[in-house]
């Protein structure tokens, strides 16, 4: 158990005794209480110091935690709130307490209609009451799009990795003429440009499945599943986008950016490696260490006539040749004149 758990644990155990009035606390008896909470939950003995509680009740009674407890001793050696209808669980709140609350609900509230999120309409609506908050409106907004294909499996999905739990879905790729059913151990959901995709284990190897191409998911109870612990950010330390390839590393791709654009980049790059090259009146020349795939190049093409790549060639010749199939879309019929 983490040390912040115990130590809302302690807190909470001396506030129960505090405001006891029918009962006197030596500092002995609050150790006691404290060390009989805390095996409760461990379910193990767990022997609370002096020092221990001395510092709680510190904490308690400083502004450290917003608490600012009256603990009083009395007699020389019992301990309890000086008023008998203080509790740490009612404290009241500032106006910038409020303000941050209201900011918080201002962003919850986006998720709200997202279906991993249905659970939570009755909190957001109890934090709007009790902060008065539901007539402001938003000021923070969120990209998303709840009628997005696929949202519908989230649940299942989530679910599913939570409880580790084997799937059979049946998926339909963009290139398939039919529909494949494929059995699945899911480790990971994993969101990018607004699509999502399960990252899940499957013949030895791991393969993602966008979820706008699922179309049956049935849980199969008597697969035992296989937790590979997949670690998210290691994993997709080296992309852009969702899609890995696990035989190919990343690589130093070398691109200038027009001086009109390039703070654009710098203030949000494209991968977190990226660092600058060179600087000068023409541009700004940024170095990556990603792998090459699809996502990177839908990137850099967004970027149009503002960037170019300079390395590696093999990624260099991929955009060439799809400028020049953008470029001849539109000179397909160089007579035709536009209107």
């Amino acid at each position: 158990m983490s040390s912040n758990k115990n130590a809302l644990i302690r807190y909470k155990t001396l506030d129960k005794c505090l405001k006891n009035k029918y009962k006197k606390y030596r500092l002995e008896d609050l150790m006691d209480e404290c060390s009989e909470a805390l095996f409760e939950f461990e379910g193990k003995e767990s022997f609370v110091s002096k020092r221990t509680v001395q510092l709680d009740l510190q904490n308690m009674r400083s502004e450290k935690f917003g608490y600012e407890a009256p603990i009083e001793v009395y007699e020389r050696k019992y301990y309890r709130y000086s008023d008998q209808d203080y509790s740490i669980h009612q404290i009241s709140v500032n106006e910038n307490d409020l303000k941050a609350m209201n900011n918080a609900v201002q962003i919850l509230k986006q998720f709200k209609d997202f279906s991993m999120f249905k659970e939570m309409n009755g909190v957001i609506q109890k934090l709007e009451d009790s902060i008065h908050s539901t007539s402001q409106k938003s000021i923070i907004h969120l990209d998303k799009n709840e009628n997005l294909k696929g949202l519908e499996h989230i649940d299942i999905l989530y679910e599913s990795i939570l409880n580790k739990k084997v799937l059979k879905i049946c998926y339909k790729s963009f290139r398939a003429r039919e529909s494949n059913y494929y059995v699945v151990h899911p480790q990971l959901l994993k969101e990018y440009n607004n699509r999502w995709f399960l990252v899940c284990w499957h013949k030895q190897k791991l393969m993602n499945l966008a979820l706008d191409r699922m179309e049956e998911i049935i849980v199969e109870d008597k697969i035992e599943y296989h937790d590979i612990d997949l670690d998210a950010d290691q994993y997709f330390s080296e992309i852009i986008g969702a899609t890995v390839s696990p035989n190919q590393r990343g690589q130093n791709v070398i691109f200038v950016v027009t001086s009109e654009h390039a703070p654009y980049v710098k203030t949000k790059p494209f991968h977190h490696s990226q660092e600058i090259v060179s600087e000068d009146e023409n541009g700004t020349t940024f170095k990556i260490c990603v792998q090459l795939n699809f996502e990177l190049e839908r990137m850099i093409l967004g970027m149009g006539e503002f960037l170019t790549v300079l390395a590696p060639r093999k990624l260099k010749q991929r955009i060439s040749k799809s400028i020049s199939k953008a470029y001849k879309n539109y000179h397909s019929n160089p007579d035709e004149t536009a209107e």
